[in-house]
């Protein structure tokens, strides 16, 4: 197995293999262990069958009989899904799913954290189980801000509850940022701020205060920004805004580290200011009129995000 500055940081007694195979980019943990059980692994020329084993650079891994690669950089992506799209690998109903429907020319990537069925908006990608899980901790510190439209007339004295915190089905979600931004026939649009991620907490949380959510976008995670990235299409975070914004290399970054605020960077005045960053509610024509690029096999364009001045 190829020494790489992973390598050095790894435990004296080394990771577990399936840790190693999925950080080499040949699959997830859990279908790592797939892998494993199947016989498809050996390690100094045996066969395991076990993912109960761990291992060190110096071990030779082959993965069905070809040595295992040395692990990919760690990359980032920002991802516009569309609605109707589930945020797994594969869906036992059928239904489509966002790896589904990425972009061609993209590695095999995993999801920071989902988005439900009828959810819309920015979805971090990346190709490092360890970034993936840097990122999705609430000790990160990082905010999640949604824009949601609600049916009903919602007062600051009905959203009090959230600002301090709520328990829902047994569950107590942290205090929530949360803003009224304009009343809309029926409607009203809200932007919400959290922290957690926990399983459709906006929903719920409104739900418990008598809110139905019928339009929910993220614009943001930490740092990184919905913007105007066309639904279904994908921009690469440069390497150099990725370690600028985890204080040094993604692959070696600690938990601390992570959780530093975003530096403030310089406007671009070439990118237009879309609805998702206003203080007014988004107005739906402005999620639902713009459409990715297609590549010739119809696919949205997978384009890279140019670097921004610091």
């Amino acid at each position: 197995m190829p020494q790489n500055s992973e390598n050095k940081a790894a435990s004296p007694d080394g990771d577990r293999i399936a840790k190693v195979l999925a950080r080499a980019g040949v699959a997830s943990r859990r279908q790592a262990e797939i892998l494993i059980v199947e016989g498809r692994i050996t390690v100094n020329g045996k066969r395991i069958d076990s993912p109960a084993l761990n291992v060190t650079p110096s071990d030779r891994i082959t993965v069905d009989g070809k040595p295992l690669r040395e692990p990919e950089p760690a990359r980032l992506w920002l991802y516009h899904k569309p609605l109707g799209l589930v945020t797994t690998t594969r869906d036992d109903e059928g239904r489509p799913t966002v790896f589904d429907n990425l972009p061609e020319g993209l590695p095999r990537v995993m999801s920071v954290g989902r988005l439900d069925l009828n959810s819309e908006g920015l979805l971090l990608l990346t190709n490092d189980g360890t970034l993936k899980r840097k990122l999705e901790l609430p000790s990160t510190g990082w905010l999640r801000k949604y824009r949601v439209r609600v049916n009903g007339a919602p007062t600051d004295d009905m959203l009090a509850p959230l600002r301090d915190g709520v328990m829902v089905e047994g569950e107590n979600f942290q205090p929530m940022i949360v803003s009224i931004d304009r009343q809309q026939g029926a409607n009203a649009w809200l932007t919400i701020g959290i922290r957690e991620g926990r399983n459709r907490e906006v929903r719920r949380a409104l739900s418990h205060v008598g809110l139905s959510v019928n339009r929910l976008i993220r614009i943001s995670y930490g740092p990184f920004q919905l913007g105007t990235l066309a639904k279904g299409a994908v921009e690469e975070v440069k390497a150099r805004v990725l370690r600028e914004q985890l204080g040094q290399s993604a692959d070696s970054a600690t938990e601390a580290e992570v959780a530093k605020p975003p530096r403030k960077n310089k406007p671009r005045p070439h990118v237009a200011r879309t609805d998702a960053r206003r203080k007014d509610g988004p107005s739906d024509a402005a999620h639902t009129k713009a459409g990715p690029a297609k590549t010739a096999r119809g696919k949205p364009a997978l384009r890279s995000r140019p670097p921004r001045k610091p």
